[in-house]
């Protein structure tokens, strides 16, 4: 009795090895550094009303309420821009890493 026949070996041969780069967090250095600016963005608008100076005919706790306010509603603004540029960063990069990963399942 003869051993049964094995089927050929595929006939593909697979890829050579390729150069990796290292990788860089680009993204991250940039998410950080714009994290950091809108915090000292924060910081510096809530110091610089610390003083409200000159406030013309108006008494003094008058003065502090308005500057108080002022403030409230830059520190809001600044909140607000930096959660929109969170998400639009975040939306940048969900849309490179699924291209990415799109790329390397068609490669």
């Amino acid at each position: 009795m003869t051993a049964p026949q094995l089927p050929p070996p595929p006939s593909w041969t697979p890829r050579p090895p390729t150069r990796t780069r290292p990788r860089r967090r680009v993204f991250l250095w940039t998410f950080l550094a714009i994290q950091a600016l809108f915090l000292a963005w924060i910081i510096a608008g809530i110091v610089a009303t610390r003083d409200p100076g000159n406030c013309g005919s108006l008494d003094a706790q008058t003065c502090r309420n308005a500057t108080d306010a002022g403030a409230a509603i830059g520190v809001g603004l600044i909140v607000f821009l930096w959660a929109a540029m969170d998400v639009i960063l975040g939306v940048g990069r969900w849309v490179v890493v699924s291209s990415r990963r799109r790329s390397d399942r068609a490669g």
